[in-house]
């Protein structure tokens, strides 16, 4: 991924944060999704009082594009609610491991606009569950 990239989905993942809602912890989280044919998807978490509900941002961008039929994707960005690197949950890894490539999908985990870092989806779920397990 390009450097102006990574930075423009950063700045997309701050804006998507802007309509968290949070009531309950507090912690709003934003994500911004790129397909492969180059749009951006804008994802914030959704709490719920019953907390099963509650849906994270990662999901909510992934949901988003599904349901419009985009099925290829190549980063996502990440931003929490603090000034620390966010990785995504165990559930939000595995729908990023239904639909993009380990090795060739980036995950951008924002600390603040200048500092991030980019890892596979591989490296943050090696040997995960897939389609490939019901061939």
């Amino acid at each position: 991924m390009q450097e102006w990239d990574a930075r423009k989905l950063v700045e997309e993942a701050y804006a998507a944060r802007a309509y968290a809602y949070a009531p309950y912890s507090g912690f709003c989280v934003g994500a911004a999704l790129l397909s492969a044919d180059g749009r951006v998807y804008r994802g914030c978490n959704i709490e719920n009082a019953a907390f099963s509900p509650t849906n994270c941002a990662e999901r909510t961008a992934f949901f988003k594009a599904v349901s419009e039929g985009v099925k290829e994707f190549a980063a996502i960005a990440i931003v929490g609610g603090k000034e620390a690197y966010l990785a995504p949950c165990g559930v939000c890894r595995q729908v990023m491991a239904e639909f993009c490539d380990p090795e060739r999908f980036s995950v951008i985990l924002v600390k603040n606009r200048a500092e991030y870092k980019i890892v596979s989806l591989g490296a943050l779920l090696p040997e995960a569950f897939s389609k490939q397990d019901f061939s």
